[in-house]
């Protein structure tokens, strides 16, 4: 499978999570730099070797937010936690019932009727005590926009899109790096924005010379050295990705052009991109209710949205069959709890890629297919705007108004802590 790019996005089966992986090659030893301890190099050792102290030791300074605590939330907790961050917050104002405990391995019989957050963080410390975790009760609409601006990532999981917009704007301003992500049965998606984003790829030198400037409409090459390693040259190159925001990506954006001139490409695309942005339009239509596959009002809505996704991503009418579009809607609000383990595997892993800015990271959206059991990534950007810290010149908030970004107005929803924040 390849991304928008034309570059490999491997299918999920392929992909290793962060605490799966098998032993990275033998390197020489790395002593420990001031801030991280010997047991710390001990206990980190696998993930030292694979990705070096300099990059551990920026992941266990690291504080996270996770907003929800679900099945896929479960997993990237887990991950993380298990990776050695700094502070892991999980924000979750929700009981815990009966649903929860079918694919939520932190909860228990015992549990249902406590706060959620409450209920798992005593299990999610014992992964690994040297990881902070704090529990914050606060339903997610009532907290203010400074809210935000502790974190190093926010983690966004089952929110409405409305709210993401919300939430997005706000890292925005903060200069804080965000992911959202969701689950629905067989399918889920990621989605990420990290401003502007750069990370180092060492590589054997190749017989033709790396040279500066853009790879892609949201890469370039900014920076590239040379080492000795092993009697081998070792190219250094240093990356940038920029991105845009949830609410720019979410609906207008368009597949690349280049991408749209090859039929063999569009047929490749799964529609659950086409069903999961119908799925997002219908819950911005509706005041956040979920279409039900048993009201026939319901059905057709969601297939004329659908219909009119896929078409407006210029793909082949005849990959958006009505076997997909029942089981997309038959899996609304269900939890898997292998799908839970990929998908959150897969965003743990990239987090930690950033926080290491060792490898490439996801840009900017991700659509696994249970169906195929894949993962592709695409690169969804709209057309004419700027991408990365130029968006931001361009973006803001004025509560008085209403959202703005870019110029396009977003209602403000109800339950959102008004304030004088003006982002600009």
């Amino acid at each position: 499978m390849e991304d928008l790019n034309g570059e490999s996005s491997l299918p999920v089966r392929e992909q290793v999570p962060a605490v799966a992986m098998e032993d990275p090659p033998v390197v020489p030893s790395q002593t420990a730099p001031a801030g991280i301890s010997a047991d710390e190099i001990a206990l980190y050792d696998r993930q030292i070797r694979l990705w070096g102290v300099q990059a551990q030791e920026k992941i266990r300074s690291a504080s996270i937010l996770l907003i929800t605590l679900s099945a896929l939330s479960n997993e990237i907790a887990k991950n993380l936690v298990l990776a050695g961050i700094s502070t892991l917050t999980i924000l979750d104002s929700a009981i815990v019932t009966e649903a929860d405990l079918g694919a939520q391995f932190f909860l228990s019989q015992a549990d249902v009727g406590r706060n959620r957050a409450e209920a798992a963080a005593p299990q999610i410390r014992k992964l690994n005590p040297r990881v902070k975790v704090v529990v914050d009760t606060t339903p997610e609409a009532e907290v203010k926009s400074d809210y935000y601006s502790q974190f190093d990532v926010v983690i966004a999981i089952d929110l409405a899109p409305m709210r993401l917009g919300l939430i997005n704007t706000m890292t925005r301003f903060y200069r804080k790096r965000f992911y959202a992500a969701g689950l629905h049965g067989m399918y889920g998606f990621i989605f990420s924005d990290l401003i502007e984003h750069d990370y180092l790829v060492e590589r054997e030198k190749g017989n033709r010379p790396t040279t500066l400037g853009q790879e892609t409409r949201s890469r370039s090459v900014v920076n590239v050295s040379q080492k000795k390693e092993n009697g081998k040259n070792i190219e250094l190159v240093t990356k940038r990705e920029e991105y845009a925001t949830w609410i720019l990506c979410s609906d207008g954006a368009r597949l690349p052009e280049e991408f749209l001139k090859s039929r063999r490409r569009l047929k490749a695309v799964t529609p659950i991109l086409s069903c999961f942005r119908a799925l997002w339009a219908f819950l911005d239509m509706n005041n956040g209710r979920f279409p039900s596959p048993s009201i026939r009002e319901d059905i057709a809505s969601f297939t004329l949205l659908a219909t009119a996704k896929h078409k407006a991503l210029g793909l082949p009418e005849e990959t958006m069959k009505s076997e997909v579009l029942r089981k997309f809607l038959g899996g609304l609000n269900t939890e898997i709890s292998p799908v839970a383990a990929v998908l959150g595997g897969q965003l743990a892993q990239d987090v930690i890629n950033v926080l290491g800015a060792r490898q490439q990271p996801i840009q900017n959206t991700v659509i696994f297919d249970g169906d195929t059991m894949e993962s592709p990534m695409f690169v969804l950007h709209p057309d004419g705007e700027e991408l990365g810290t130029e968006l931001l010149a361009t973006s803001n908030v004025n509560m008085d108004n209403g959202l703005v970004m870019n110029g396009a107005p977003l209602p403000v929803v109800p339950g959102v802590p008004v304030d004088s924040t003006v982002i600009a």
